[in-house]
């Protein structure tokens, strides 16, 4: 029997997207790539644990669940996360952006200044811009502000976000027009904390990172793993968790999320997809060794 594999989730970094697996090993991914594995026969999806440590009951998990923990993992994980404010003293500086992810998409967010541009890889920000560093408190009174006054929220569901990348602009210049109006707004309001320094507008496109540039349009996503069930494509673009694969009937998204808590094994054949698959009403998405 081939050796099964569990997926930790996906990583972007300066040399692109990979695959990280429990044990430590990663899957570096390039355009063009083959993306292919099985679920193991009679598997059970289990929750990936929090915060580095295994569910001490190896609770089941739903299959389209993409936080893939229990609730008691899923709310020990919540606790010590900035994004969910379950943190208040970080010492580290944190910045605060503008990212957008299609047309009419667009959110306000922290991140810490340390993390660089990684949070707007791993959420698939299209286009985004800076728009001040300072203290955890500050950015996040700023995201408040922000949020009331511009009306820009602080989360975009994933679901909306590939249901615009087909329509992208064509030009970065379009691409960053609507974070450019929203960055002058939010430059004219009162109220700012005095110890965020501001930030100009200098918008940064990721269409050639994540390669929807002339990417075909997906035609749908999947929507969970099955035991038993395939997945196998070649791999055309990736933004955020989501990969875009083509398979024998069209682009299809795979968010990455789902394939935790799975035993997974290597798989040869077709590019073909054997799990529940939900289409698209429009094109949604423009745009192996051991297991990969």
């Amino acid at each position: 029997m081939a050796q099964a594999w569990k997926c930790a989730g996906l990583r972007w970094s300066g040399a692109g997207p990979e695959l990280l697996w429990d044990g430590g090993r990663r899957s570096p991914l390039s355009w063009g790539k083959r993306v292919a594995f099985e679920v193991a026969e009679g598997g059970v999806r289990v929750c990936s644990g929090a915060r580095g440590h295994a569910c001490p009951v190896r609770a089941a998990v739903p299959a389209r669940s993409t936080g893939a923990r229990c609730e008691e993992c899923g709310r020990l994980d919540r606790a010590h996360s900035v994004a969910a404010d379950g943190v208040a003293d970080d010492p580290r500086p944190y910045r605060v952006y503008l990212a957008w992810f299609g047309p009419g998409l667009a959110k306000v967010g922290i991140t810490a200044v340390g993390r660089g541009p990684a949070r707007l890889l791993e959420q698939g920000a299209v286009s985004f811009s800076w728009l001040g560093t300072g203290p955890l408190m500050a950015a996040r009174r700023t995201e408040e502000l922000l949020r009331a006054a511009l009306r820009v929220p602080d989360r975009v569901p994933y679901a909306e976000k590939r249901a615009v990348r087909a329509e992208l602009p064509m030009t970065e210049a379009d691409r960053a027009l609507e974070i450019r109006e929203l960055h002058a707004r939010a430059a004219g309001l009162a109220d700012w904390p005095e110890s965020l320094a501001r930030e100009p507008f200098l918008p940064v496109d990721h269409v050639e990172v994540f390669g929807l540039a002339g990417a075909p349009a997906a035609v749908g996503s999947v929507s969970e793993l099955v035991a038993g069930g395939a997945v196998g494509g070649e791999l055309v673009a990736a933004a955020g968790p989501d990969l875009h694969l083509a398979t024998a009937a069209g682009v299809v998204v795979l968010d990455t999320r789902l394939m935790r808590g799975w035993e997974l094994v290597p798989a040869g054949g077709a590019d073909e997809v054997s799990v529940p698959v939900r289409e698209f009403s429009r094109p949604a998405g423009h745009l192996q060794d051991e297991l990969f």
